[in-house]
């Protein structure tokens, strides 16, 4: 429910725990299989009316608390010119990298004139879903935009944006700045045509060392997450050392991954909202396996502001099965 997921997000105690999942449409649905055989993932992501039924898809087969749209982190790149398509056994490519300072972008195109579809794609479901769930928004952190940019393809280690950054530490600034001027304009844009709350996934920034991390990212962050009126999530990988940097992004719930122990983040972060963090693979376990660690998620959350969800998007071999005991633990759970 829409009032559920909010007052979790603003560190409220509730009944249950509002429940979603990171990736909750997907390759995991036969009905998001039998959909997409007809289009590629671009074509699925730019039209509105296919995007909306294939968001909807989870919430009508699961009563998800929350709705997220289907998209993708990379539609960010599309304002800056940078062009990008997905191969298969690879993921998403992108034929002409960023090589050195001289590539680096200088400006963007309006956002509303890129990804005007995702305005309209927001507007659908924020009007089919009404007050049954939260509307959520997301866009791809900078680091984490600028790694595919430099890297051209998914990079194990992110050593190239990282070596990047050795080698042209001032173009690496600027690469940063740039995408953040783009997301920070996105997440803007969402919340004007419908979004609820909004995640900001800079899922590869835990790459950086703390130093690093806090005098390039950490300002970002913050100057990202400060702009938005609605609710904020904020999701970094390998970030469990370092949970009070990611409270200080400045983000009302922060997205814990599934290395995370749940009760030692609580007692380092007070009263600061959570999401998370069930491990995906715990997802291809039985149901009754499913319902067990989903509870000791929950228990170890306490009962004000938490919003439960996996620590990872959810694998496409994960049974729906898993994913009803996931849901529905929730659904029954009290407090």
């Amino acid at each position: 429910m829409r009032e559920l997921f909010l007052s979790a997000a603003r560190g409220e105690a509730t009944a249950r725990p509002p429940v979603w999942l990171m990736r909750q449409a997907g390759r995991y649905l036969p009905e998001y299989r039998e959909l997409r055989a007809d289009y590629t993932f671009r074509e699925a992501i730019s039209t509105p009316s296919i995007a909306e039924e294939i968001t909807l898809q989870p919430f009508e087969r699961f009563a998800l608390d929350a709705v997220v749209i289907y998209s993708d982190i990379l539609v960010a790149l599309e304002p800056m010119g940078i062009d990008y398509h997905l191969e298969s056994g690879v993921g998403p490519v992108i034929d002409t990298p960023i090589e050195g300072p001289e590539a680096v972008p200088q400006s963007h195109e309006p956002v509303g004139t890129s990804l005007g579809y995702i305005g309209d794609l927001l507007e659908r479901v924020s009007e089919q879903v009404g007050d049954q769930a939260a509307t959520l928004g997301f866009a791809g952190g900078p680091f984490t935009l600028a790694s595919y940019a430099v890297a051209g393809e998914p990079s194990k280690n992110h050593v190239p944006i990282r070596g990047f950054r050795a080698e042209h530490p001032d173009a690496f600034v600027e690469l940063l700045e740039r995408f953040t001027d783009v997301v920070l304009e996105f997440l803007q844009f969402q919340v004007e045509h419908g979004a609820d709350a909004v995640q900001l996934f800079d899922t590869y920034a835990g790459l950086l060392g703390p130093a690093d991390y806090r005098e390039h990212l950490l300002p970002l962050h913050q100057q990202i997450l400060s702009s938005v009126d609605v609710p904020t999530i904020f999701f970094v990988r390998n970030m469990g050392g370092r949970l009070p940097t990611l409270a200080e992004s400045g983000a009302d719930v922060v997205g814990l991954d599934w290395t995370v122990d749940m009760a030692e983040a609580r007692s380092v972060l007070g009263d600061q909202p959570v999401q998370g963090n069930l491990d995906p693979t715990d997802l291809l376990g039985d149901p009754a396996f499913v319902e067990r660690r989903t509870r000791e998620v929950i228990e170890a959350a306490g009962p004000a502001g938490h919003i439960l969800n996996l620590g990872h998007g959810i694998d496409r071999r994960t049974p729906v099965e898993s994913v009803e005991a996931f849901v529905e633990t929730a659904h029954s759970f009290e407090w």
